[in-house]
């Protein structure tokens, strides 16, 4: 059962990068673009001031060419992201069915769906949000990620602990009670981390606004679409097999009552 599952949401994964993929190739690329265009304007300046006080730098060669990381090196990326993700999404999906009361399957994956995105990435990304790639200084590259990842394992632990809040306060509470209570706990846990967290702000302060807000926007957007897949697709699916699977045995039992 856990290895269909596993199958069944890495193909869902796998669907959700190719929808990802394309988004990202239409709209999310020409801001990666015009952020590099502003990043080059920037170095080409340098350069120039450079020069003029006798500063020769030598100038590091390109590892990756550009349309290469705009094509194959996207699609790589975001295919192996959507699909482990999709993986890790079934093995959270057949530990929380049948322990969430009275949700069927394509209930429990929409819940799975919303909870992921908001512990995963809106809640991590309001502390620190998303920046093009030439955005930040390359010494702080580590300190940058160990925050993100800091503040994203707490969102997930604070989600997790909320959960289990309202499973134990429902029986005495209500369901809806104890959701919203375990709610308020998960918001306050969460701005009480961002407030502990150190701040990064390294965006210049003649970058283009229009590009940052359509990054971000774009960045959201691509998570909801793998998101809203996995959530939605692999609900269904698993839905309809568990139905089928209903079926298949009433079908084989009719004969032994007859």
């Amino acid at each position: 059962m856990v290895s269909a599952l596993l199958v069944r949401g890495m193909l869902v994964g796998f669907l959700a990068g190719l929808l990802v993929f394309t988004f990202a190739k239409v709209f999310g690329e020409p801001q990666v673009d015009r952020a590099i265009a502003f990043e080059s304007a920037m170095d080409e300046a340098k350069m120039k001031a450079d020069l003029a006080k006798g500063i020769h730098d030598m100038e590091e060669p390109e590892l990756v060419s550009r349309p290469m990381q705009a094509s194959w090196g996207l699609l790589t990326g975001v295919m192996t992201y959507c699909t482990a993700f999709g993986g890790l999404f079934a093995l959270v999906f057949a530990f929380a069915y049948g322990r969430v009361s009275g949700l069927g399957p394509r209930a429990v994956a929409a819940l799975l769906g919303l909870t992921g995105i908001v512990s995963l990435y809106i809640v991590p990304n309001l502390k620190y949000p998303s920046n093009p790639p030439s955005v930040g200084h390359p010494d702080t590259i580590g300190i940058r990620t160990g925050l993100y990842f800091a503040m994203m394992a707490l969102s997930v632990a604070a989600m997790v602990g909320a959960a289990i809040l309202r499973k134990r306060l429902a029986p005495k509470h209500g369901a809806w009670t104890a959701a919203l209570i375990a709610s308020g706990v998960y918001i306050v846990a969460v701005i009480v981390v961002a407030a502990l967290l150190p701040p990064i702000n390294e965006v210049p302060s003649d970058f283009p606004a229009v590009v940052l807000w359509h990054f971000r926007i774009d960045s959201l957007a691509m998570q909801a679409i793998m998101w809203a897949t996995l959530g939605f697709v692999f609900g269904a699916l698993t839905e309809r097999d568990s139905v089928g699977r209903l079926h298949r045995f009433s079908g084989n039992a009719n004969p032994a009552w007859r």
